[in-house]
């Protein structure tokens, strides 16, 4: 199993690679484009500012290459808004791979939302063993707002989705890595799709 951390400078990599090397998975940080075209499971992280992170992708080409890719790919938080059309956090445009744009909470909520919220509306192989209801870590200002290709609903202010899929892409805005045992469930479940 290879396993590829993608390195663009924007990351919670640490945290990351320690919840992987939990379940026995050695978790390889690269920005080469070989190996993670080789890997068979990809993760896209990502903690920081939307626009910087987007510079930062297509400085490195890896705005084009991530797209492209066929096997399993994980964006975790902004990892997963840079996936979107997207971003109202610095206007950026985002790799377009889920068809919806990326917008920030209103100032009728404190902002960002940090802590601790409850998933619901489970509905792909990835939330395998984790039941409706069952929290998750979430660090975020911006959020996607719920769309046809969610596969798990969350709730602050209004219902937004929590995690999407199209074909291979999946995204969680939340941190599994930082979730305890239903997070390190759900990192699991991403090996054994």
């Amino acid at each position: 199993m290879k396993l590829v951390i993608i390195d663009y400078g924007a990351g919670n990599i640490k945290s990351i690679q320690f919840a992987f090397k939990r379940l026995g998975i050695t978790a390889v940080l690269s920005n080469d484009e070989v190996a993670i075209k080789n890997a068979d499971k990809i993760i896209f992280p990502g903690v920081g500012e939307a626009s910087t992170a987007m510079a930062k992708l297509r400085d490195s080409g890896l705005d084009t290459l991530i797209p492209t890719l066929t096997q399993p790919v994980l964006g975790i938080c902004l990892g997963m808004q840079l996936m979107c059309k997207n971003n109202e956090e610095g206007t950026s445009k985002g790799l377009g791979i889920f068809n919806v744009d990326v917008v920030r909470f209103s100032n009728a909520v404190k902002v960002p939302q940090i802590g601790w919220n409850q998933l619901s509306n489970l509905s792909s192989p990835l939330f395998k063993g984790i039941k409706e209801m069952e929290y998750q870590y979430f660090v975020h200002s911006y959020y996607v707002p719920s769309t046809p290709q969610q596969i798990a609903s969350c709730t602050y202010e209004f219902d937004y989705a929590a995690a999407l899929q199209h074909e291979n892409f999946y995204g969680v805005q939340f941190h599994p890595e930082k979730s305890g045992e239903a997070g390190e469930r759900l990192l699991k479940n991403f090996i054994n799709l």
